[in-house]
């Protein structure tokens, strides 16, 4: 009697039922739209921050849009690349990138309370925390597992911790972007673990660029738009 097969998963690779060529082809599809609107909308950022708004927010921001530019770049390629040793390699840059992502994304708002006792110890427990995870997703990616969505949402809610001090700073508007995106990302979660789900990893990376882009939205509103 001939044996089943019995279905694997490694930590780099799917193996169970391998993604389809319209599986990946809509996947490439959002991620190029996230990487279109993050070049396109952190340019504009960038400029009139630097110009006019807020030319002192400069280094934070210029982190936070390559943060956002490097995390959609390395997803891109990670998930589109064949089964190979480069795909294994790949996949280490691109959960590290998020640990990475999550930090650099802080980085603009902890800026406006960065001369605050407050910004100065959430600054240095969302960096460290998230180069701790880049260190363990580099190093030893295959011992780290999910524990690390865990990790994504406790640095990624961490923000809790200093929610009245932001919302003394920044305006309501920014605020609503913040925790509307901070939804949209977790909500994305469940797709990403509903493995049997047709277009699973698509929709994941939909949930990904839309909390992406709200708050890229919500850095706009405050550095931008409030400020002209």
């Amino acid at each position: 009697m001939q044996d089943t097969p019995t279905a694997t998963y490694s930590w780099w690779s799917r193996e169970q039922r391998p993604y389809t060529r319209a599986e990946l082809l809509v996947d490439g599809i959002v991620h190029v739209l996230g990487l279109v609107v993050a070049i396109a909308a952190g340019s504009i950022l960038l400029a009139f921050a630097i110009i006019k708004t807020a030319p002192e927010a400069a280094p934070a921001l210029t982190v936070y849009v390559a943060s956002l530019v490097v995390v959609l770049g390395v997803s891109l390629a990670y998930n589109l690349w064949p089964v190979s040793p480069v795909k294994k390699l790949l996949a280490r840059f691109d959960q590290a990138a998020i640990f990475l992502f999550i930090a650099g994304s802080y980085t603009p708002f902890l800026a406006v309370i960065g001369g605050t006792t407050t910004g100065v110890l959430m600054t240095t427990f969302v960096w460290g925390a998230s180069l701790i995870g880049v260190a363990l997703k580099l190093i030893v990616p295959e011992h780290f597992g999910r524990l690390a969505i865990a990790l994504y949402l406790a640095i990624g809610w961490s923000g809790i911790l200093v929610f009245q001090s932001l919302a003394q700073t920044l305006p309501q508007s920014t605020m609503m972007l913040l925790l509307a995106g901070g939804v949209t990302y977790s909500l994305g979660i469940i797709f990403h673990l509903w493995e049997k789900l047709k277009f699973q990893n698509a929709l994941w990376h939909v949930f990904v660029v839309a909390g992406a882009s709200l708050h890229l939205w919500a850095v706009l509103d405050c550095m931008v738009i409030h400020r002209l």
